[in-house]
């Protein structure tokens, strides 16, 4: 009789440890989904910035077609790909962070082109959206900042003991986060 109420008392505390690691990873895995959405939220903000840059510069000067052309397709690209919140994999946040790396690679494109064009320069709805789009690069960047942070977090829970037993028998998997771009860390050259 002893034994048994051991083997009980072993048991209720098992299974209070992993509902406990269960409602932990639930909550986290939450987080994680709520500040993948955050980080969509500013790339939409950005994406939608961008047709009233680009609506600028037309009206604003005689600019290289090519470079609008080029915005407008990397525009369409990163906004084509769409990453499920539930399978947050590192292959699809890769994806999704290439798509938006072209987008970005063409804004300043597009930017530093401007510097050839004093009048597209002194145009004050230029400069406006010129800041709007240097305040959402800032934004995007603390979104996946926290996003990273919170994926870590979920990330440590899942694979450490005991909680990973939980993960395991409950199907919670690491989520993937954004990594430098390749090239990062090498400082932009500056040339006038």
């Amino acid at each position: 009789m002893k034994n048994l109420l051991i083997v009980v008392a072993i048991l209720i505390v098992i299974v209070l440890m992993g509902s406990c690691s269960y409602n932990g990873m639930v909550s986290k895995d939450e987080t994680v989904k709520a500040k993948w959405g955050a980080v969509q939220s500013q790339y939409q903000r950005r994406s939608d910035l961008i047709p009233n840059l680009v609506a600028t510069v037309k009206g604003a000067a005689n600019f290289e077609k090519s470079t609008l052309v080029e915005v407008t397709n990397a525009r369409a690209r990163a906004t084509s790909i769409q990453v499920d919140p539930t399978k947050l994999t590192p292959e699809s946040i890769q994806k999704y962070q290439a798509a938006q790396g072209q987008l970005s690679t063409a804004l300043g494109r597009l930017l530093v082109a401007s510097e050839n064009y004093p009048t597209l320069r002194s145009n004050e709805n230029f400069t406006a959206l010129q800041a709007q789009l240097e305040g959402t690069e800032n934004r995007i960047n603390v979104a996946r900042l926290d996003f990273n942070d919170a994926v870590q977090q979920y990330n440590t829970t899942i694979r450490s003991f005991p909680a990973n037993i939980t993960a395991g028998l409950f199907g919670f998997h690491q989520k993937g986060s954004f990594a430098a771009e390749a090239g990062a860390d090498k400082a932009p050259k500056v040339s006038f």
